[in-house]
């Protein structure tokens, strides 16, 4: 029996889920008040059928659009500071935010500058700075999806990298949260297999720290570990086949409960994911990818607990540790992923510069252990080694 993959759900924000739902973005952004959108999405996407499309369609419902395709991987400040040129130059009043997490990262941040006075920098997720925002400056936005692993889409912070000082920084307001998500699996389908494992693996790594970060948020827990099953059952189905339909669409549902889960915190892969992506413009899932097993092995002793909890989700003999670990190492391998840091270009040599960056990363605090920079220098190293002992 093929299972019914199409829903409405307005949580963490309105989403409309299924195959052919992109047929209703001009709705969607006529409902926001939408009247001359600007679409914003990364350079690989903007000649792509599915891009011309929305356009076309749009512009069919009498909602002239605009497109920005301005945005490279690990987006940058000059990324966001030239799509809200277009979309000032332009008269749009509504963003839509089309692509993986670099065109959606991007456009969201254009969103919030919309009607800002002050520099983004001034917006980074630090204490209450999201309050020196004008939420009246903040353009609506329509979130698309195309690719199952950031989770931007249901997220209210952007991650833009600022070139001067080689630095990622979360930029945050409540008002960045897409006010609709339309995520159609359709879009997924032509995402090649090694893509699809890195982001897949991405939103895995999400769902997995949200789960081992401190502090007590059953509901983000909950909504982890059901992203985790999904991923594990349909992550490898639609690495093998890119047009399985069904196992697209739970990807593209883990992927929005990963980054829902999140806001319980991340943790020590992420805090070293973000420095290394700045420094070396490295891809972010596939960053993650490789450090979780290492972070995993630094944080062994705090998170013994929450292994256990996932290999008996996961239907895995022996719950422990050291069966999980065995698990996501075999994970990795079946889908393709590369056990060092060394194999994607990045330089051990830099260990102390990264690992500065890491310890003041935000992810950080959501470690279950408190780690060092020589602790983040020391994993950085065996990252970089392929050293698991």
């Amino acid at each position: 029996m093929t299972k019914k993959i199409v829903g409405n759900w307005n949580f963490p924000t309105s989403v409309r889920f299924g195959p052919g739902r992109i047929a209703e973005l001009a709705d969607a952004c006529k409902a926001t008040g939408m009247k001359k959108p600007l679409l914003i999405t990364d350079e690989g996407l903007k000649d792509l059928p599915m891009v011309r499309d929305a356009i076309a369609a749009n512009e069919a419902a009498g909602l002239p659009t605009g497109l920005f395709a301005g945005v490279k991987g690990n987006p940058t400040g000059k990324n966001v500071e030239d799509g809200l040129a277009v979309y000032r130059a332009g008269g749009h009043d509504g963003v839509i935010a089309f692509g993986g997490g670099s065109g959606l990262d991007a456009a969201k941040a254009v969103a919030l500058m919309a009607g800002q006075t002050r520099p983004m920098w001034d917006f980074e997720d630090v204490g209450d700075w999201w309050t020196r925002a004008d939420p009246e400056g903040i353009a609506p936005i329509v979130a698309v999806p195309t690719t199952s692993g950031t989770g931007s889409e249901v997220g209210r912070a952007s991650v833009i990298t600022k070139e001067d000082t080689h630095e990622k920084k979360i930029i945050f307001h409540p008002k960045m949260l897409p006010a609709i998500v339309i995520s159609d699996p359709e879009l997924t389908v032509g995402l090649p297999a090694h893509v699809t494992a890195a982001t897949g693996v991405d939103a895995f790594v999400h769902c997995f720290e949200a789960h081992c970060a401190p502090g007590y948020h059953p509901m983000a827990e909950g909504v982890a570990l059901e992203g985790m099953r999904l991923i594990a059952d349909a992550l490898p189905r639609a690495y093998d086949d890119g047009k399985d339909i069904e196992a697209r669409a739970d990807m593209l549902a883990a992927a929005s409960m990963g980054a829902t889960a999140f806001q319980k915190g991340l943790g020590g892969v992420h805090a070293l994911a973000h420095p290394i992506g700045a420094i070396f413009d490295t891809h972010h899932g596939l960053t993650n990818a490789i450090l979780l097993p290492y972070v995993m092995r630094a944080n062994r002793r705090a998170i013994e607990g929450n292994c256990e909890i996932i290999c008996r989700l996961l239907n895995l003999a022996a719950p422990s540790f050291d069966t999980l670990f065995e698990w996501v190492l075999g994970f990795r391998t079946r889908l393709g992923i590369v056990n060092t840091l060394a194999e994607i270009g990045v330089d051990v040599n830099r260990a102390d510069e990264v690992a500065t960056k890491a310890k003041a990363d935000p992810s950080d605090g959501g470690n279950p252990i408190d780690l060092s920079v020589e602790e983040y220098a020391a994993i950085f190293r065996r990252a970089c080694a392929g050293d698991l002992g």
